[in-house]
């Protein structure tokens, strides 16, 4: 694989076909959908924006954001952690949150993840496997990996991403849409409970290696066919909504960010969006959120070898994990993992599946269907086992 960034092409302005949805269309989208969200601090506020917008028109607060491990949040559960458990900031922290609407038509669950491949994530797998099938798992796992597990932290990161791969592929069921929520950008100081005293020598690589890790996780991602959301490119010029800790970011971003992943998975399933303006009342409108900082810096880092003009074969990554699907393929996906519509302009340049994804794709490809989302409630078509 080549990865080529060329300095005679003008990178274009980014394209602002992100929707702006509001509860009542991200409650037709997500209908009778159990989602799962995995991975850190960050994707947890992903979890709690997402609970949220599932239910009314309004930001999160900046205590919501801040809160960990509480027995309640905008009507879930606390099922295991947390508070049931005990708080601390260790590799064996663990909360476990649920959210059911009152309706019974939505399903959101939550589990955080200290490592993105381990024995705990095979505990989780055992519960989807038995549980309810999910139709959405969104996942991301990267600064832990990066930060708290030794000085082969990333040969290990790039091991474990392999498994979880493989092991996704293997467990979850075709019908279900896997989205790689790749690492938001870092600041240059980070501060605050996330790095240990012990471990802030790391603070200035570690922006740099979470850049390195994004680009091994897209490849990976891209290679298995399961779909990636760009948070790092997204968000690179959005750095006045991070918070001064260096790594968690305000409500603003988080809506901005629910907005980007709920219309990449509404493309992913086929489904016509309203047409419509920004919404009067919002926080700020897309030229605004994207103001650019000239002092961040997000170039990949010197030992990659990638600049303009260059062109980047990176290190031979991590060989297959055996087992019984050794090339983590789906026979029949239901959606078009890692092949969209439209590709982003993006530094991570994803290697697409052409041949052999495109050619699995049997009758079940005939279940994808284009509807509109409108202001009408959708059809009962069941509720959530109790």
């Amino acid at each position: 694989m080549v990865f080529c960034l060329s300095s005679e092409e003008p990178r274009r302005p980014l394209r602002s076909d992100m929707v702006h949805f509001q509860a009542s269309e991200v409650q037709q989208l997500l209908h009778n959908k159990f989602v799962v969200i995995l991975g850190d601090s960050i994707q947890r506020a992903v979890y709690k924006d997402l609970v949220l917008l599932l239910q009314k028109d309004s930001l999160l607060t900046a205590a919501q954001l801040k809160a960990k491990g509480e027995l309640s949040f905008e009507q879930d559960q606390l099922v295991a952690g947390g508070q049931l458990g005990e708080l601390h900031n260790g590799t064996q922290y663990r909360e476990v949150r649920q959210f059911c609407s009152g309706s019974g038509h939505h399903l959101v669950r939550f589990y955080f993840l200290t490592r993105v491949y381990s024995e705990y994530l095979e505990d989780v797998l055992e519960e989807l496997t038995y549980g309810p099938a999910p139709d959405l798992v969104i996942i991301n796992s990267c600064l832990w990996d990066l930060s708290r597990y030794g000085r082969c932290s990333m040969e290990s990161y790039r091991e474990n991403l392999e498994r979880v791969f493989v092991r996704m592929d293997q467990v979850l069921p075709d019908s279900c849409l896997l989205v790689w929520n790749m690492a938001m950008p870092l600041g240059e100081r980070i501060t605050g409970g996330f790095l240990l005293p012990e471990l802030q020598p790391l603070a200035g690589s570690l922006r740099r290696d979470v850049v390195e890790g994004n680009f091994y996780s897209a490849t990976l991602a891209g290679d298995h066919c399961f779909d990636v959301l760009d948070l790092h490119f997204h968000f690179r010029h959005a750095v006045q909504h991070r918070h001064r800790d260096g790594v968690h970011w305000d409500q603003h971003a988080h809506r901005h960010l629910s907005h980007l992943l709920l219309t990449h998975v509404a493309d992913a399933w086929g489904v016509e969006l309203p047409k419509r303006g920004y919404p009067p009342g919002q926080p700020f409108p897309p030229h605004e959120f994207f103001n650019y900082n000239p002092v961040e810096d997000f170039s990949m880092p010197p030992h990659l070898g990638c600049g303009p003009g260059v062109n980047f074969v990176p290190g031979p990554l991590p060989p297959p994990i055996p087992g019984p699907n050794p090339h983590g393929q789906h026979w029949g996906p239901v959606v078009h993992r890692g092949m969209p519509r439209y590709v982003p302009n993006s530094p991570y340049h994803v290697r697409r599946m052409g041949g052999p994804c495109r050619q699995r794709l049997r009758h079940s490809e005939r279940l994808i269907h284009t509807y509109k989302l409108d202001r009408r409630p959708p059809a009962h078509s069941g509720t959530w086992p109790g």
